[in-house]
């Protein structure tokens, strides 16, 4: 007994020295995608507001190529000192792994340790205002009138495996429909052609939709999230829509390279739930059509794993391949 706790006290100890040390120096903040984005706005919104918790500079670097995957192969081998995060994706963590399998290299699971979601943001499921589509029931409906694949609605997206596909294909899933995809090289020209007329519908981050749709060049149909969003409460969920149960999300969360001491973790996870409820990080996040989050390692770990499972069986019941 005297030797069990001699070593309960040792590791305690242990613990509390990590605690009392870190952070000691900058710490790396990793943004797998190209500047400019809700991405960017997200982290370096945080990273500010970590600096004033921690007492140490975070600084963001921005990572892009080969949809996250290098950012993420990257961190992988960081030290896990907690010194070196990354700003996960849905994408970069629960996607691409179905998209790239083997090719993928790193595992999401494995290769990292959970701290925080920071955020959840919805898509709007839209449509041409010219169009017949006026609700979800309208694109249901035509779907399963359509006797052939000719008839079938259209849909825009960024292109085969993007966000603005999956979302579409849990979509049609789960309503038991069949649409007709027309993936484009990236997102600005799939909506451009939305709102020319070209193609009546589209998913698409609330970001970059919510200015067109109050624009009244955009017909905002339903949010992707399981609740409204509260930056467009009048708009229903798919579930509210007639799609029960549909829940999807363009998440942000922030983690570490696996083995991060579970002190360190802790002491950041705290950090973020802080600074995700300042007025100023919240309302930042809001602009951009985030909700804000915080959530406990624990919280995070299992919702990513559970992403990972869902969005395996989307695109493997979707045949999706990427180019």
């Amino acid at each position: 007994m005297k030797l069990r706790a001699s070593f309960a006290g040792l590791l305690l100890s242990c613990a509390t020295s990590v605690l009392a040390q870190y952070p000691e120096k900058a710490i790396r903040f990793v943004v797998p995608f190209a500047p400019g984005g809700t991405s960017e706005i997200v982290a370096r919104s945080l990273a500010s507001s970590l600096t004033t918790q921690l007492g140490q500079s975070v600084y963001v670097e921005n990572k892009p190529g080969a949809a996250g995957n290098i950012a993420m192969a990257e961190v992988k081998r960081a030290a896990p000192d907690g010194y070196t995060l990354i700003l996960g994706h849905v994408g970069t963590l629960a996607v691409n792994p179905a998209l790239f399998g083997a090719k993928l290299p790193y595992d999401p699971v494995k290769d990292f340790v959970a701290i925080s979601q920071v955020t959840s943001t919805p898509f709007l499921l839209v449509a041409n205002p010219n169009s017949p589509y006026k609700s979800v029931a309208d694109i249901i409906a035509a779907a399963k009138k359509a006797q052939n694949s000719d008839q079938l609605p259209d849909y825009a997206t960024a292109g085969n495996g993007s966000g603005s596909h999956l979302f579409t294909e849990l979509f049609t899933s789960m309503a038991g429909i069949r649409l007709n995809h027309v993936p484009y090289r990236g997102a600005a020209p799939a909506m451009a052609d939305v709102m020319g007329g070209q193609v009546p519908l589209a998913f698409d981050n609330i970001l970059t939709t919510m200015a067109q749709v109050q624009s009244g060049k955009l017909r905002a149909l339903a949010v992707s999230t399981q609740t409204r969003s509260s930056v467009m409460p009048n708009i229903p969920t798919l579930a509210e829509a007639g799609v029960p149960g549909y829940d999807a999300t363009a998440w942000f969360g922030v983690l570490a390279p696996a083995g991060t001491p579970p002190a360190i973790i802790e002491q950041l996870a705290t950090a973020i739930q802080k600074s995700v409820k300042t007025p100023e990080v919240t309302e930042t996040m809001l602009k951009a059509g985030a909700e804000p989050v915080g959530s406990t390692p624990a919280q995070f770990d299992a919702f990513y794993k559970a992403e990972v499972e869902k969005w395996a069986k989307v695109v493997k019941s979707a045949n999706v391949q990427v180019e």
